[in-house]
Formats: structure tokens, C-alpha cells, sequence
């Protein structure tokens, strides 16, 4: 039942005298202003996870975005792995990462996004596989090889500056080469049966090959709320551009788009399922280069924004 405040005054009157009335008048703002404001959601927590040779400053600009469109959401990016040390063999990663993001889940039973970049995004997908409580919303893939890597970019050139990728594999494919991040998901389309054979993490959280683990790391990312994957054709450094978006060459180094692949196939650890219920979301977007996608304000109030609940 409603009750305004004038039937309020006229219920007091009836119970104090008069001049009662006229002293707590005057209070009568103050305490309609004392009075709780309604409830507002909050938004959930976002987790940021860089990619190779970065640091938590590059996301200085998402950053800002985020505050000015949600703000009061709790953000943190995790400054961990950076510069060299992000050449650090991807299993070290993951657990490094995971141990930072636990207090953070623990923290917000309504869940959490994860917004991951570049090599970040793979690490971000193995977590998602080994945590059994991950409480992740939206895993938001960012220009993220998650098809692996098969391109000459200024990083490969760096790193190993007398390889060129189509012999990469002799050293990738070693037991030494696959104590470099960037081995782990380099990912040769015409020598596919030592990529499966000696890739200690990719072949691994794509369910290429067979491990004890398996079944329970696909149930495991079918946790996930949403797979928003981001990319676009003027990356510059994601060989090919559609390995963000899980496609991948064959052996004729022509793109297969997603539901031409193997692992998507034998929903090897869920992409088919996660497809099948609504909960890929695919954004490509032109005229970006790998270094502008977390800097960029249009990419982020059309791909990412809408996913930050």
C-alpha cells in the first residue's frame, strides 16, 4: 500500500500534538534524503591479460574507456610476464596468471571478464581449460593467434634472426624450441605431424592430441559465458588474420575458416558446443594494426564494450 507524505503528516497529527508537527517540519527534507538510495548492479570485474614483450601500460587507453563507460567497474591488469619475460614457456605463464586471477574470481561470485591480447589470448584459453571454478562471463580474444602462428613478423626476426618460417620448425619443434613462448604456438601447416608430435601447449588446450586431461579441460571452457574473438585483415603481425577467429591454413597455405577445421569438428574442446548455443561472437574489423586494437575507441564501444555486463 502507498502512502504519501501528506497522509504521513495527517497519520502524526492525529498522534502528536500540533506543535510537534511544526518542529519536525523543517527536518522533513533531511530525512527524506536520509532515506536509501535504490540499488544499482554493479558491473563485474574485468581481468586484463597482455601479450608479447608488453606491459601493463600499453592498456592504458582501454583503461580509460572502461572507467568512462562503466565506471566504478574494478580493473586489473595483471603485470606479470612483461617485456622479455613474456618469452617465458606459456605452461609457466598460465600458472602465474592463474594463481593472480584466483583472489580476483574469489572476489566476485557474480563472475568476471577476461579481456586477453594477442599471445595473452592463449593464455587466457589454457586458463580457462585447467580451472575447474573459473567463473569467467565473457572471454573477450583480442587479435589472439588461437590457431597458432605462421607468418615472418618483426618479433620472429628478432628472436631467431637466421630462421625464416618455413624452416622455423627445426627449431620449434626441439625440446630447446619449445622453451620459447612463441614456439608453443607456432604452427607450421606443412610439417603438421611434428607440430602435433612437439607442441608442449598448443596441440595440448586444441585437444589435437590426446592427454589424461582432456575431457575435463573441455568441460572446464564450456564454463564460459561468452567468446568474443576480435581480429581483422590489417593486423599486420596474426599470420593468418583469421587465426583470431580460429581459422587456419592447410597444407596448401589456403584459410580455413573455423567450421572447416579439425578441432571444431570433433568439438575437440568446445568450439562446436559453444557455437551450437549462441556463445560466439565473432567481431572483425579492418584498417587496424596489431599494436592500435587496445587503443582503439571505435573497435572498443563496437566489440568490446557491449560484452562488460
Amino acid at each position: 500500500m502507498k502512502t504519501s507524505c501528506g497522509s504521513m503528516l495527517g497519520l502524526w497529527g492525529q498522534r502528536l500534538p500540533a506543535a510537534w508537527v511544526l518542529l519536525l517540519l523543517p527536518f522533513l527534507p533531511l530525512l527524506l534524503l536520509a532515506a536509501p538510495a535504490p540499488h544499482r548492479a554493479s558491473y563485474k570485474p574485468v581481468i586484463v591479460v597482455h601479450g608479447l614483450f608488453d606491459s601493463s601500460y600499453s592498456f592504458r587507453h582501454l583503461l580509460e574507456y572502461i572507467n568512462e563507460t562503466h565506471p566504478g567497474t574494478v580493473v586489473t591488469v595483471l603485470d606479470l610476464f612483461d617485456g622479455r619475460e613474456s618469452l617465458r614457456p606459456l605452461w609457466e605463464q598460465v600458472q602465474g596468471f592463474r594463481e593472480a586471477v584466483v583472489p580476483i574470481m574469489a572476489k566476485a561470485p557474480q563472475g568476471v571478464h577476461l579481456i586477453c591480447y594477442s599471445q595473452g589470448g592463449l593464455v587466457c584459453r589454457a586458463l580457462l581449460s585447467v580451472m575447474d571454478d573459473h567463473n569467467v562471463d565473457s572471454f573477450i580474444s583480442l587479435s589472439s593467434p588461437q590457431m597458432g602462428q605462421y607468418g615472418d613478423t618483426d618479433y620472429l626476426k628478432w628472436l631467431f634472426p637466421t630462421s625464416m618460417r618455413s624452416n622455423l620448425y627445426r627449431i620449434c619443434y626441439s625440446p630447446w624450441g619449445q622453451e620459447f613462448s612463441i614456439c608453443n604456438y607456432w604452427h607450421d601447416p606443412h610439417h603438421d605431424d611434428l607440430y602435433l608430435n612437439a607442441s608442449s601447449f598448443l596441440a595440448l588446450i586444441n585437444g589435437e592430441r590426446d592427454h589424461p586431461n582432456a575431457t575435463v579441460w573441455r568441460k572446464n571452457f564450456l564454463r564460459v559465458g561468452h567468446l568474443v574473438l576480435i581480429g581483422g585483415p590489417d593486423d599486420g603481425v596474426i599470420t593468418p588474420w583469421q587465426s583470431s577467429f580460429f581459422g587456419f591454413y592447410d597444407a596448401n597455405e589456403t584459410v580455413l575458416e573455423m567450421e572447416e577445421q579439425l578441432v571444431y569438428l570433433r568439438d575437440s574442446f568446445g568450439l562446436k558446443t559453444l557455437l551450437a548455443r549462441g556463445a560466439i561472437v565473432r567481431c572483425p574489423m579492418a584498417g587496424i594494426s596489431h599494436t592500435a586494437w587496445h587503443s582503439n575507441r571505435t573497435l572498443y564501444e563496437t566489440c568490446i564494450e557491449p560484452w562488460l555486463s
